[in-house]
C-alpha cells in the first residue's frame, strides 16, 4: 500500500541529512547557529557524528572574515556621513 501524504521539503533534507553527510546548506545553517549560541542538540550531534571538520571550519572562516569585512564597510560608512 503506497502513501499519498506530500512529503514537504525540509522533511526530505532531513532524511537526505540522516543518510548521509550534511549538504552545504546545513554546514552553513549549522556555523551560523553556533556564532549565534543557538545551535540545537540534534544538529550538534549530526554535525560530529557524521560531517567533516574541514567543512565546518572553511565556511565559519568565510563567514566571520565576512562579517568582519562587513562591519568594516559599515563603520566607514557612518563616519564618513558623520564627517560630511
Amino acid at each position: 500500500m503506497q502513501d499519498n501524504q506530500p512529503v514537504s521539503v525540509q522533511d526530505n533534507i532531513q532524511d537526505n541529512a540522516e543518510q548521509g553527510k550534511p549538504n552545504l546548506f546545513q554546514v552553513i545553517w549549522s556555523v551560523i547557529a553556533a556564532l549565534f549560541g543557538v545551535q540545537s542538540g540534534k544538529n550538534r550531534e549530526r554535525d560530529f557524528k557524521k560531517g567533516k571538520a574541514g567543512d565546518y571550519i572553511l565556511v565559519y572562516v568565510v563567514l566571520v572574515v565576512a562579517m568582519v569585512l562587513g562591519m568594516v564597510v559599515t563603520v566607514n560608512m557612518v563616519l564618513d556621513a558623520a564627517s560630511k
